[in-house]
């Protein structure tokens, strides 16, 4: 049985394109965690209708294992992580803290990026710590019963 790939692979953010739209769109978060975040698909489809946005696939050793979308809107300029997961099959082998350093340093060459944000679902076993451990801070801030947080970039 195939176990995936192995917590010391590389991780990569890759585009979204015909050939793996599928694959990504397939990942899933664990049964317990679907109210913190959105399906795939549904993340894609409104990417589509979103003027500012990115997502790539998050891939470990060339195997599809999450997904990112950021909302960069360059014009405010205001970086928010509008959707991030990594399937429940392969949580807790780095993969998600890697990828996320990944997005960081993404969103570090955008102009004027000098603060990012993302906001969670206030609940037991949801994301916030997570995000703390990379830094993130609470605001205070109430998004339609999410919290928001920002991580200042140096």
């Amino acid at each position: 049985m195939d176990n995936g790939p192995p917590p010391e692979a590389v991780v990569t953010l890759e585009e979204i394109t015909a050939d793996n739209l599928r694959a990504v769109m397939r990942l899933e978060v664990k049964a317990e965690q679907e109210d913190y975040v959105a399906p795939n698909s549904v993340s894609i489809a409104e990417h589509c209708f979103a003027d500012e946005a990115w997502m790539r696939a998050i891939y470990a050793e060339g195997e599809p294992v999450g997904f990112v979308l950021l909302s960069e809107k360059r014009s405010a300029p205001r970086y928010y992580l509008w959707r991030y997961m990594i399937d429940g099959r392969y949580q807790g082998r780095g993969f998600g803290a890697r990828a996320m350093q990944l997005v960081i340093d993404y969103v570090r060459t955008l102009p004027n990026a000098t603060e990012m944000y993302v906001s969670y679902v206030p609940a037991p076993g949801g994301p916030r710590d997570f995000y703390a451990g990379l830094g993130f801070v609470d605001t205070g801030v109430e998004h339609e019963g999410e919290l928001e947080m920002k991580l200042t970039l140096d």
